[in-house]
């Protein structure tokens, strides 16, 4: 164990993927790690390409898991379906996440979870609207899409506040207890 918290990358993964999972654990709706896990991986994945990349592989995973364990009565044989407009929106709270770097401090994680949160809101609602048939395709009907899902953006914001927390506090408080976890974080 000692040795998986001298590596800031494997501690930052484990911790990704751990927090995707929760996604497949009851909750409310929309109260989930996502925008976090998009935050905390950009903030400290020191390879910009691994910051991408592990985010999205452990969104798709919870994704592919959610779609065909959970959701599986909604499908009649296995899907990779993904909902564009929720990965562009993703996309774009990595992108908050990369302004976080060297940053990392109460106040800008929390300005970046609200970010976030309205970010995707915003970006995924648009994408239902522009791609499913529940709404016209009128300023009217992209109204109507973001006024359903308000109620369910305020469980978005304390789910991204939450998990964001948590996973920053988490390993802040690891790297104080492991200091090699901390010179590894500034190696990378």
């Amino acid at each position: 164990m000692s040795r998986f918290l001298q590596s800031s990358w494997m501690v930052v993964t484990g911790m990704i993927l751990m927090a995707a999972l929760t996604r497949l654990m009851p909750h409310w709706p929309n109260f989930t790690a996502v925008g976090a896990v998009a935050l905390f991986g950009a903030a400290h994945l020191e390879r910009r390409s691994m910051a991408v990349l592990i985010p999205f592989a452990a969104m798709y995973l919870s994704d592919l898991l959610l779609n065909n364990l959970i959701y599986s009565a909604y499908f009649s044989h296995f899907t990779w379906q993904i909902e564009p407009g929720a990965y562009i929106g993703f996309a774009l709270v990595l992108g908050i996440g990369m302004l976080l770097r060297n940053r990392v401090r109460p106040g800008t994680v929390f300005a970046a979870g609200v970010a976030s949160s309205a970010t995707f809101f915003l970006v995924s609602n648009f994408g239902s609207w522009l791609s499913g048939s529940l709404y016209p395709k009128t300023a009217a009907g992209l109204w109507m899409a973001y006024e359903a899902g308000l109620p369910f953006f305020w469980n978005t914001l304390a789910g991204d506040l939450f998990f964001s927390a948590a996973l920053f506090g988490s390993y802040a408080w690891l790297q104080q207890r492991y200091p090699s976890l901390a010179a590894s974080d500034r190696n990378n």
